[in-house]
């Protein structure tokens, strides 16, 4: 009998068909995550499982679980798993890192563009046919050329959008745990700085940090307060780095120019008062999607399943992933 692997969710062509001669394949083939129920039954009988981030993967689904070798995150996060615990078990862990940076940046670079320019309400009323013609103070937004950018985390993400940012001939600060080498500072033309001086000196704030203990609410009241009242908050990491409450609020109150989200503290649940506000851009969760992207990051999580199927450490296993 060939080994199990289960799909949770849809998955591209190109992966399943490398998957296909190797297993027997369950695949969920709708967008409607699996019960909790449907998880734990899916770990018990599998020897791999193919998980999204809106699968939570925690203590009790890997103690259901039998013959599991091996948790395949399709995405680069993997905050939806207990990792820890998976070690203990002996169960890989991995992610599909360094193939997703460079789209995820480019939707970075499209929010922060059709935020400040205000894109999608231009779009709206235009639609709506009330366009009549050219007007002096019709839909004015900011400039985006020659400003401050902060980038906060610059990890593969980071770095991509601080890449992009010359070519808008911006000052770039960054700020995350540990700083980076002199050289690529130089490359990038970074300047490291403590957060609060990022957030009090940027016009434009991209977030690109892990979600940990301590980048939990890592913008909250107090950041926000911090900020220019004619910036922009950009967010493209892990929802719950933000108080979407908070950040309702200063967008509410002025004291704070816009945002644009693809991510959210409760996703897919919005925080109330999102959708009223004109100032604050709605994503639901796309900064990979691409078709070249997303297949690259299938073929990469089943590379990962078929390492694990012959007996292979995985060649993409998480960070911090290990036996105790």
């Amino acid at each position: 009998m060939k080994p199990i692997v289960t799909v949770t969710n849809l998955f591209p062509d190109v992966a399943l068909e490398k998957l296909a001669p190797h297993c027997d394949l369950r695949i969920n083939q709708t967008e409607t995550p699996p019960t909790r129920a449907e998880l734990m039954r899916a770990a018990a009988e599998s020897l791999a499982l193919v998980t999204y981030l809106s699968d939570r993967i925690d203590q009790e689904v890997i103690e259901s679980a039998g013959k599991l070798k091996i948790i395949a995150n399709y995405g680069a996060g993997y905050n939806n798993i207990d990792v820890a615990h998976a070690g203990k078990r002996g169960i890989w862990v991995t992610n599909t890192p360094g193939v997703l940076h460079e789209t995820t940046a480019d939707l970075t670079w499209a929010m922060i563009l059709a935020v400040a320019r205000r894109i999608v309400p231009a779009d709206a009323y235009t639609r709506a046919g009330k366009f009549k013609g050219w007007g002096a103070k019709m839909f004015l937004g900011a400039d985006v050329y020659g400003k401050t950018l902060g980038v906060v985390g610059c990890g593969e993400i980071g770095r991509a959008v601080a890449r992009r940012a010359a070519g808008f001939n911006m000052r770039v600060l960054y700020h995350q745990r540990n700083r980076l080498p002199e050289k690529v500072e130089r490359e990038l033309n970074l300047e490291f700085v403590p957060l609060d001086d990022l957030l009090a000196q940027s016009d434009y704030v991209s977030l690109h940090v892990p979600l940990t203990e301590k980048t939990r609410h890592l913008v909250g009241e107090r950041e926000l307060a911090l900020m220019k009242p004619a910036a922009f908050l950009i967010h493209t990491g892990r929802g719950k780095v933000v108080d979407d409450a908070a950040l309702v609020e200063a967008l509410r109150g002025g004291r704070l120019a816009g945002a644009a989200l693809d991510v959210y503290e409760n996703e897919p649940e919005l925080s109330a008062g999102m959708v009223e506000l004109e100032n604050l851009l709605l994503l639901p969760h796309i900064g990979s999607a691409s078709t070249e992207t997303r297949d690259r990051m299938a073929k990469l999580a089943a590379d990962n399943v078929l390492d694990a199927l012959a007996g292979r450490t995985p060649r993409s296993l998480v960070p911090g992933w290990g036996h105790p």
